[in-house]
């Protein structure tokens, strides 16, 4: 069963660095990247294959700076590049996800 936590919460759980017990692969993906484990979240994510999957490995392409392969992966998601900063698309994703 998924962790039932508010975005504050889940930031909160980032900030002291105490992931929740819980949390969904999608989850885990954007607390490891959200705590600077950028490896972690793309191990986690990368093989899952559905397009929530795919819309989080774009994410984390365009946060390694890796635009084309970005624009890949937020295709093969049936979504958009976002207009937002990569912070801001950090928490509409955890919003999403958490939902």
């Amino acid at each position: 069963m998924a962790a039932r936590l508010s975005v504050d919460e889940f930031i909160e759980s980032v900030m002291q660095g105490q992931q929740p017990a819980g949390l969904t692969i999608y989850q885990q993906a954007l607390w490891e990247e959200g705590s600077g484990n950028w490896e972690k979240a793309h191990a986690l994510i990368q093989d899952v294959p559905d397009k929530q999957a795919a819309l989080l490995h774009a994410y984390l392409h365009r946060v390694e700076g890796d635009e084309w392969n970005a624009r890949y992966w937020y295709n093969r998601a049936g979504a958009m590049m976002p207009a937002v900063d990569i912070k801001e698309e950090w928490k509409e994703l955890v919003k999403r996800f958490l939902t």
